[in-house]
C-alpha cells in the first residue's frame, strides 16, 4: 500500500520537473523569436518613420506599453 504512495509521489515529482523544464524551454525560445521592446529599439522605429525621438516622448511610450500589457 505504501509502496503504491511512494510511487504516485515519485511520478507528481517527475512529472512537474519534467513539465517545468519544457515550459522554460519553450519561453525562451519564444522570448528570442518575439524579444521584447525596448527603449533602443523604439528609437529606431520613430527614426524609421521620420520622427527625431526626445527621450521624452520614449518614456511615454514605453509607460503606454507597459501599460497596455498590465490590462
Amino acid at each position: 500500500m505504501w509502496i503504491h504512495i511512494l510511487g504516485y509521489t515519485i511520478a507528481v515529482l517527475a512529472g512537474a520537473a519534467i513539465g517545468f523544464f519544457i515550459a522554460r524551454k519553450t519561453m525562451m525560445s519564444y522570448l528570442k523569436k518575439n524579444p521584447p521592446i525596448n527603449e533602443q529599439m523604439l528609437r529606431v522605429m520613430m527614426m524609421q518613420m521620420g520622427q527625431k525621438p526626445s527621450q521624452k516622448k520614449i518614456n511615454q511610450m514605453m509607460q503606454a506599453m507597459q501599460k497596455q500589457q498590465g490590462k
